[in-house]
C-alpha cells in the first residue's frame, strides 16, 4: 500500500516570497496555453479566417479573469451558498481555498463570449480555438491537488496496488488517488482525443462540443472514486450523485447536441438544394 509522499506545498523561496507548488501549476497551464494555442491559429484554415498569435495572448488574458472570477463564484454558489450568504466578506478570500471547474468554465465562457464580441469572431469559433489547449491545463490543476494532498478519493481496497493512504484525511484509510485519475482522464486522455480531432478543419462547434461530451464523461466516471464534499454528501443527493456529477449531465447533453447542430448543419451546406 502506498503513502501520499507529503510535499512540501512550498515548492521554493524569491527571498522570503514563497512559491507554491499550486501556483507554479497554473502557470504552465498559462505557458501550455500560449504554445498550444500558437500552433492551433498557425493551422491554415484558422489562419485564413485572420487568427493571429497576438489574439492567443489576449484569450490568455480573458481566460486567466474567467477562471478566477468564475471558479469562485462557482464554488460560492455551486458548493456552500447557505455559508457564504452568512459571510459574504469570505467571498473574495481565494486564500483560504475553493474553486469549482464548472463555474470557471462559465467564467471562461463569459470572457470568451466578451473576446469575440470585441474582435468580431463568431463565439463558437472562438471556443474551438480554445477548446484543445485546455486539457493540459486541466492535467496540470489535478498535479496540483495530488502534491496538496487534497481533493482525495474514496476509500479503496487495500490489495488494489495503487492505493494510497493520504495522512490528510482524518481516517488514514487507503484511498483511490483520484486527482492521478482525473490527470489521466481529463487531463491527458482528452487531449490526446482533442488534439488528434482538431488536426483537420471540422463544422463549426465540432471541436467545442467534443470537448464537453469527453470532460463531462470522464469527469462524471471520476466521481464515483473522488471522495464527495463533506458539505454534500451523495446519501443525499437526488439518484446519489454527487454535485460533480450532476453538474456534470448538462455539459455532456449540451456537448452532444453541438456536435449533432454541427454536423447536420454542414451537411446542409455542402449539399444542393433540391428543386
Amino acid at each position: 500500500m502506498l503513502v501520499h509522499p507529503q510535499f512540501d506545498a512550498v515548492a521554493f523561496h524569491i527571498w522570503k516570497w514563497p512559491i507554491h507548488w499550486y501556483g507554479l501549476m497554473y502557470l504552465a497551464a498559462f505557458g501550455l496555453f500560449l504554445w498550444l494555442g500558437n500552433i492551433v491559429v498557425s493551422r491554415p484554415w484558422n489562419a485564413a479566417r485572420g487568427w493571429t498569435r497576438r489574439d492567443i495572448d489576449d484569450l490568455l488574458f480573458y481566460g486567466v479573469l474567467g477562471v478566477v472570477l468564475g471558479g469562485r463564484l462557482g464554488y460560492v454558489f455551486f458548493y456552500k451558498p447557505h455559508y457564504y450568504l452568512q459571510h459574504p466578506a469570505e467571498i473574495l478570500a481565494v486564500w483560504q481555498g475553493g474553486m469549482s471547474f464548472h463555474g470557471g468554465l462559465l467564467g471562461v465562457i463569459a470572457a470568451l463570449a466578451f473576446f469575440a464580441w470585441r474582435r468580431g469572431f463568431s463565439f463558437l469559433e472562438v471556443g474551438d480555438i480554445v477548446a484543445p489547449c485546455v486539457p493540459t491545463g486541466l492535467a496540470t490543476g489535478r498535479l496540483g491537488n495530488f502534491i496538496n494532498g487534497e481533493l482525495w478519493g474514496r476509500p479503496a481496497d487495500p490489495s488494489l496496488p495503487w492505493a494510497m493512504i493520504f495522512p490528510q484525511a482524518p481516517d488514514r484509510l487507503p484511498r483511490h488517488p483520484s486527482q492521478i485519475y482525473q490527470f489521466l482522464g481529463e487531463g491527458l486522455l482528452l487531449f490526446i482525443v482533442l488534439w488528434l480531432f482538431a488536426r483537420k478543419p471540422r463544422p463549426t462547434a465540432a471541436v467545442s462540443g467534443l470537448f464537453l461530451v469527453g470532460y463531462g464523461i470522464a469527469r462524471f466516471v471520476v466521481e464515483y472514486f473522488r471522495e464527495p464534499d463533506s458539505f454534500l454528501p451523495v446519501d443525499q443527493q437526488p439518484l446519489h450523485l454527487s454535485q460533480g456529477q450532476w453538474l456534470s449531465i448538462p455539459m455532456i447533453v449540451v456537448g452532444a447536441l453541438m456536435l449533432i447542430w454541427a454536423y447536420r448543419r454542414a451537411a446542409r451546406t455542402a449539399s444542393p438544394v433540391a428543386r
